[in-house]
């Protein structure tokens, strides 16, 4: 079960990351500035996307974290 939960993080995470990086992409694409609504919102998704991915990878394959 919990390798279900760890690859499910993992493709929603990259699933918001990509979905962020899209949204920004097309604002910019369509003249919006630097603080055009699509680019904003979308620099949020892509950074939590990409901090959800590091938090993910940060605890290894099984979801357990590295005791030290």
């Amino acid at each position: 079960m919990r390798t279900a939960y760890g690859v499910s993080t993992r493709v929603l995470s990259a699933l918001l990351l990509v979905v962020g990086v899209a949204m920004v992409v097309s604002a910019l694409a369509r003249g919006g500035g630097a603080l055009a609504l699509g680019v904003v919102l979308g620099t949020l998704l892509a950074l939590l996307g990409a901090g959800r991915l590091w938090l993910a990878s940060a605890h290894g394959a099984d979801g357990s974290a590295d005791e030290r």
